[in-house]
Protein backbone atom coordinates (compact mmCIF):
# COMPACT_ATOMS: atom_id res chain seq x y z
CA UNK A 1 0.00 0.00 0.00
CA UNK A 2 1.34 3.42 -0.95
CA UNK A 3 0.37 6.80 0.51
CA UNK A 4 0.31 10.35 -0.82
CA UNK A 5 -0.74 13.47 1.06
CA UNK A 6 -2.67 16.36 -0.46
CA UNK A 7 -2.17 19.35 1.78
CA UNK A 8 -2.38 18.86 5.53
CA UNK A 9 -5.79 17.21 5.77
CA UNK A 10 -6.23 14.69 2.93
CA UNK A 11 -4.45 11.37 2.56
CA UNK A 12 -4.66 9.08 -0.47
CA UNK A 13 -3.81 5.41 -0.08
CA UNK A 14 -3.51 2.94 -2.97
CA UNK A 15 -4.76 -0.64 -2.61
CA UNK A 16 -5.15 -3.64 -4.97
CA UNK A 17 -2.21 -2.85 -7.26
CA UNK A 18 -3.30 0.78 -7.34
CA UNK A 19 -6.75 0.00 -8.72
CA UNK A 20 -8.53 1.01 -5.49
CA UNK A 21 -7.74 4.48 -4.15
CA UNK A 22 -8.74 5.46 -0.62
CA UNK A 23 -9.29 9.18 -0.13
CA UNK A 24 -9.07 9.66 3.63
CA UNK A 25 -10.32 12.80 5.36
CA UNK A 26 -7.59 13.47 7.92
CA UNK A 27 -8.35 16.46 10.12
CA UNK A 28 -9.01 14.64 13.40
CA UNK A 29 -8.68 17.66 15.71
CA UNK A 30 -11.73 19.22 14.03
CA UNK A 31 -13.70 15.99 13.36
CA UNK A 32 -12.92 16.57 9.68
CA UNK A 33 -14.76 19.91 9.50
CA UNK A 34 -14.13 21.14 5.98
CA UNK A 35 -12.04 24.31 6.05
CA UNK A 36 -11.01 26.26 2.96
CA UNK A 37 -7.63 24.51 2.89
CA UNK A 38 -9.22 21.11 3.31
CA UNK A 39 -11.76 21.78 0.55
CA UNK A 40 -8.94 22.76 -1.79
CA UNK A 41 -7.08 19.55 -0.93
CA UNK A 42 -10.14 17.35 -1.53
CA UNK A 43 -10.59 18.93 -4.95
CA UNK A 44 -6.90 18.47 -5.77
CA UNK A 45 -6.92 14.82 -4.71
CA UNK A 46 -10.04 14.16 -6.80
CA UNK A 47 -8.51 15.81 -9.86
CA UNK A 48 -5.41 13.62 -9.54
CA UNK A 49 -7.42 10.44 -9.01
CA UNK A 50 -9.76 11.18 -11.89
CA UNK A 51 -6.83 11.56 -14.26
CA UNK A 52 -5.13 8.34 -13.10
CA UNK A 53 -6.13 5.56 -15.51
CA UNK A 54 -4.95 2.90 -13.04
CA UNK A 55 -7.65 3.89 -10.55
CA UNK A 56 -10.87 1.91 -10.97
CA UNK A 57 -12.68 2.68 -7.69
CA UNK A 58 -12.36 5.41 -5.04
CA UNK A 59 -13.33 4.87 -1.40
CA UNK A 60 -13.94 7.96 0.74
CA UNK A 61 -13.02 7.34 4.39
CA UNK A 62 -12.19 9.14 7.64
CA UNK A 63 -9.26 8.77 10.03
CA UNK A 64 -11.32 10.06 12.96
CA UNK A 65 -12.69 7.34 15.22
CA UNK A 66 -16.01 9.04 16.01
CA UNK A 67 -16.82 11.01 12.88
CA UNK A 68 -16.82 10.78 9.13
CA UNK A 69 -17.17 14.56 8.71
CA UNK A 70 -19.18 17.14 10.64
CA UNK A 71 -19.55 19.48 7.66
CA UNK A 72 -18.28 22.98 7.01
CA UNK A 73 -15.81 24.56 9.41
CA UNK A 74 -18.21 26.96 11.14
CA UNK A 75 -15.45 28.38 13.35
CA UNK A 76 -13.64 29.50 10.22
CA UNK A 77 -16.89 30.74 8.67
CA UNK A 78 -17.61 32.82 11.78
CA UNK A 79 -14.55 34.93 11.04
CA UNK A 80 -15.54 35.59 7.41
CA UNK A 81 -16.77 38.88 6.04
CA UNK A 82 -19.40 38.73 3.32
CA UNK A 83 -16.63 39.22 0.76
CA UNK A 84 -14.64 36.34 2.28
CA UNK A 85 -17.67 34.08 2.01
CA UNK A 86 -18.17 34.97 -1.65
CA UNK A 87 -14.51 34.26 -2.39
CA UNK A 88 -14.59 30.97 -0.52
CA UNK A 89 -17.71 29.61 -2.20
CA UNK A 90 -16.04 28.29 -5.41
CA UNK A 91 -13.39 26.57 -3.30
CA UNK A 92 -16.02 24.87 -1.16
CA UNK A 93 -18.01 23.82 -4.21
CA UNK A 94 -14.86 22.40 -5.75
CA UNK A 95 -14.58 19.79 -3.00
CA UNK A 96 -18.12 18.48 -3.47
CA UNK A 97 -18.07 18.57 -7.26
CA UNK A 98 -14.62 16.98 -7.19
CA UNK A 99 -16.07 13.89 -5.52
CA UNK A 100 -19.28 14.00 -7.56
CA UNK A 101 -17.44 14.19 -10.88
CA UNK A 102 -14.95 11.39 -10.28
CA UNK A 103 -15.25 9.25 -13.43
CA UNK A 104 -14.98 5.93 -11.57
CA UNK A 105 -17.31 4.25 -9.06
CA UNK A 106 -17.09 5.82 -5.60
CA UNK A 107 -18.00 4.42 -2.18
CA UNK A 108 -18.29 6.36 1.09
CA UNK A 109 -17.39 4.51 4.30
CA UNK A 110 -19.30 6.29 7.06
CA UNK A 111 -19.09 5.95 10.83
CA UNK A 112 -20.10 8.37 13.55
CA UNK A 113 -21.27 11.81 12.49
CA UNK A 114 -21.81 12.60 8.81
CA UNK A 115 -23.63 15.88 9.01
CA UNK A 116 -24.23 18.78 6.65
CA UNK A 117 -21.37 18.99 4.20
CA UNK A 118 -20.04 15.73 5.60
CA UNK A 119 -23.17 13.89 4.53
CA UNK A 120 -23.08 15.75 1.22
CA UNK A 121 -19.61 14.35 0.54
CA UNK A 122 -21.06 10.88 1.12
CA UNK A 123 -24.10 11.66 -1.06
CA UNK A 124 -21.72 12.64 -3.87
CA UNK A 125 -20.53 9.03 -3.93
CA UNK A 126 -22.31 6.26 -5.82
CA UNK A 127 -22.69 4.00 -2.78
CA UNK A 128 -22.63 4.56 0.99
CA UNK A 129 -21.55 1.86 3.47
CA UNK A 130 -22.18 2.80 7.12
CA UNK A 131 -21.46 1.14 10.42
CA UNK A 132 -23.86 0.96 13.34
CA UNK A 133 -22.57 4.20 14.89
CA UNK A 134 -23.41 6.34 11.86
CA UNK A 135 -25.57 9.43 12.32
CA UNK A 136 -26.41 11.33 9.15
CA UNK A 137 -28.36 14.47 8.36
CA UNK A 138 -28.55 17.86 6.69
CA UNK A 139 -29.06 20.35 9.54
CA UNK A 140 -28.20 23.52 7.60
CA UNK A 141 -31.55 25.30 8.02
CA UNK A 142 -31.01 25.18 11.79
CA UNK A 143 -28.03 27.55 11.39
CA UNK A 144 -29.63 29.81 8.82
CA UNK A 145 -28.37 28.37 5.53
CA UNK A 146 -29.28 25.53 3.18
CA UNK A 147 -27.42 22.40 2.09
CA UNK A 148 -24.99 23.95 -0.38
CA UNK A 149 -22.79 21.01 -1.29
CA UNK A 150 -25.35 19.27 -3.47
CA UNK A 151 -27.70 18.07 -0.76
CA UNK A 152 -30.90 19.61 -2.11
CA UNK A 153 -30.27 17.87 -5.44
CA UNK A 154 -28.64 14.58 -4.44
CA UNK A 155 -30.87 13.64 -1.52
CA UNK A 156 -34.16 13.67 -3.49
CA UNK A 157 -32.48 11.57 -6.18
CA UNK A 158 -31.84 8.98 -3.47
CA UNK A 159 -35.03 9.05 -1.43
CA UNK A 160 -37.61 11.06 -3.37
CA UNK A 161 -38.74 14.67 -3.12
CA UNK A 162 -41.08 14.41 -0.13
CA UNK A 163 -38.69 12.42 2.05
CA UNK A 164 -35.82 14.78 1.19
CA UNK A 165 -38.01 17.77 2.04
CA UNK A 166 -38.89 16.31 5.44
CA UNK A 167 -35.26 15.61 6.29
CA UNK A 168 -33.98 19.01 5.12
CA UNK A 169 -36.83 21.09 6.62
CA UNK A 170 -36.68 19.35 10.03
CA UNK A 171 -32.84 19.28 10.10
CA UNK A 172 -33.10 16.03 12.02
CA UNK A 173 -30.32 13.52 12.55
CA UNK A 174 -30.91 9.94 11.46
CA UNK A 175 -29.19 6.94 13.04
CA UNK A 176 -27.84 4.01 11.06
CA UNK A 177 -30.78 1.58 11.15
CA UNK A 178 -33.32 4.19 10.07
CA UNK A 179 -30.88 5.61 7.53
CA UNK A 180 -30.71 2.18 5.88
CA UNK A 181 -34.49 1.82 5.99
CA UNK A 182 -34.96 5.23 4.32
CA UNK A 183 -32.27 4.63 1.70
CA UNK A 184 -29.94 7.32 3.04
CA UNK A 185 -27.22 4.67 3.13
CA UNK A 186 -26.98 1.46 1.14
CA UNK A 187 -25.54 -0.98 3.67
CA UNK A 188 -25.06 -1.07 7.43
CA UNK A 189 -22.27 -3.21 8.89
CA UNK A 190 -20.97 -3.88 12.38
CA UNK A 191 -19.38 -1.13 14.42
CA UNK A 192 -15.92 -0.25 13.13
CA UNK A 193 -16.29 -2.28 9.93
CA UNK A 194 -17.36 0.42 7.48
CA UNK A 195 -13.91 0.99 5.98
CA UNK A 196 -13.17 -2.73 5.76
CA UNK A 197 -16.52 -3.44 4.09
CA UNK A 198 -16.22 -0.54 1.66
CA UNK A 199 -12.70 -1.56 0.62
CA UNK A 200 -13.86 -5.16 0.13
CA UNK A 201 -16.73 -3.96 -2.06
CA UNK A 202 -14.33 -1.73 -3.98
CA UNK A 203 -11.95 -4.64 -4.55
CA UNK A 204 -14.73 -6.70 -6.10
CA UNK A 205 -15.77 -3.82 -8.36
CA UNK A 206 -12.16 -3.13 -9.36
CA UNK A 207 -11.83 -6.66 -10.73
CA UNK A 208 -14.06 -5.62 -13.64
CA UNK A 209 -13.25 -3.75 -16.84
CA UNK A 210 -11.99 -0.21 -16.15
CA UNK A 211 -13.37 0.90 -19.51
CA UNK A 212 -16.72 -0.68 -18.72
CA UNK A 213 -16.86 0.82 -15.22
CA UNK A 214 -16.18 4.36 -16.40
CA UNK A 215 -18.68 4.08 -19.24
CA UNK A 216 -21.36 2.57 -16.99
CA UNK A 217 -20.92 5.39 -14.46
CA UNK A 218 -21.10 7.98 -17.23
CA UNK A 219 -24.35 6.48 -18.53
CA UNK A 220 -25.86 6.30 -15.04
CA UNK A 221 -24.99 9.89 -14.19
CA UNK A 222 -25.81 11.51 -17.53
CA UNK A 223 -29.08 9.63 -17.82
CA UNK A 224 -30.46 10.84 -14.47
CA UNK A 225 -33.39 13.18 -14.92
CA UNK A 226 -33.81 12.50 -18.64
CA UNK A 227 -36.89 10.95 -20.16
CA UNK A 228 -36.54 7.30 -21.14
CA UNK A 229 -35.90 7.91 -24.83
CA UNK A 230 -33.13 10.44 -24.12
CA UNK A 231 -31.67 8.18 -21.43
CA UNK A 232 -31.47 5.28 -23.85
CA UNK A 233 -29.54 7.50 -26.26
CA UNK A 234 -27.06 8.24 -23.46
CA UNK A 235 -26.76 4.51 -22.84
CA UNK A 236 -26.24 3.79 -26.53
CA UNK A 237 -23.44 6.35 -26.74
CA UNK A 238 -21.74 4.74 -23.73
CA UNK A 239 -22.17 1.29 -25.30
CA UNK A 240 -20.56 2.46 -28.52
CA UNK A 241 -17.62 3.81 -26.53
CA UNK A 242 -16.88 0.36 -25.09
CA UNK A 243 -18.08 -1.98 -27.85
CA UNK A 244 -14.86 -1.72 -29.85
CA UNK A 245 -12.45 -1.39 -26.92
CA UNK A 246 -9.61 -3.66 -25.98
CA UNK A 247 -11.40 -4.43 -22.72
CA UNK A 248 -14.44 -5.72 -24.59
CA UNK A 249 -12.29 -7.98 -26.77
CA UNK A 250 -10.41 -9.28 -23.73
CA UNK A 251 -13.60 -9.83 -21.74
CA UNK A 252 -15.17 -11.95 -24.48
CA UNK A 253 -11.93 -13.90 -25.01
CA UNK A 254 -11.51 -14.56 -21.28
CA UNK A 255 -15.10 -15.76 -20.97
CA UNK A 256 -14.70 -18.21 -23.84
CA UNK A 257 -11.32 -19.42 -22.62
CA UNK A 258 -12.65 -19.82 -19.05
CA UNK A 259 -9.94 -17.67 -17.47
CA UNK A 260 -9.70 -14.42 -15.54
CA UNK A 261 -9.53 -11.37 -17.83
CA UNK A 262 -6.35 -9.29 -18.13
CA UNK A 263 -7.83 -5.88 -18.81
CA UNK A 264 -5.81 -3.62 -21.08
CA UNK A 265 -7.83 -0.66 -19.82
CA UNK A 266 -8.43 0.81 -23.24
Amino acid sequence: MSEERFGEFVLVRRHADGHVAELALDRPKAMNAVSTDMARSIAGACAALGADRDVRVVVLTSTHERAFCVGADLKERNSFSDADLVRQRPVARGAYTGVLELPVPTIAAVHGFALGGGFELALACDLIVADGTAVVGLPEVSVGVIPGGGGTQLLPRRVGAARAAELIFTARRVEAAEARELGLVDEVVGEGRDREAALALAGGIAAHSPVGLRAAKRALRLGQGLDLRAGLEVEDAAWRAVAFSGDRAEGVAAFNEKRAPRWPGE
